[in-house]
């Protein structure tokens, strides 16, 4: 295990919110909660450059919340953990709960305006 205040591999649970904890990543997992998805369309869809969409997918595998299946020299990302989008609705209740105002998240099924232009 790594020093580094637990976030080795031995801290899955901070991996995880790590790992949600980039507006990029939610907006992947927002338009991948629609549907599975090409590399393509995510850049073409959200706007970001190649490298960054593969980038944050690769976090997202690394995570177990993304996976792809191959067809042909093409891929398809879809969500591993529907489950996730549980827990995308419960912080939005938190965050509810305490005043908290938040743009709309993948929870809500609305992908930020500003996720699309």
């Amino acid at each position: 295990m790594r020093d580094g205040g637990g976030r080795g591999r031995g801290d899955p649970g901070g991996a995880l919110f790590r790992s949600l904890g980039d507006e990029t990543r939610l907006r992947i997992v927002a338009r991948l909660a629609a549907g599975e998805a090409r590399v393509v369309d995510l850049t073409g869809e959200l706007g970001l450059a190649q490298s960054t969409v593969s980038k944050h997918l690769a976090c997202l595998r690394g995570c177990g919340l993304v996976d792809y299946r191959a067809e042909g020299r093409q891929s398809f990302y879809a969500l591993t953990r529907p489950e996730l989008m549980d827990l995308l609705r419960a912080a939005e209740d938190v965050l509810a709960a305490t005043g908290a105002t938040a743009a709309p998240s993948p929870a809500s099924g609305r992908v930020p305006r500003a996720a699309v232009a």
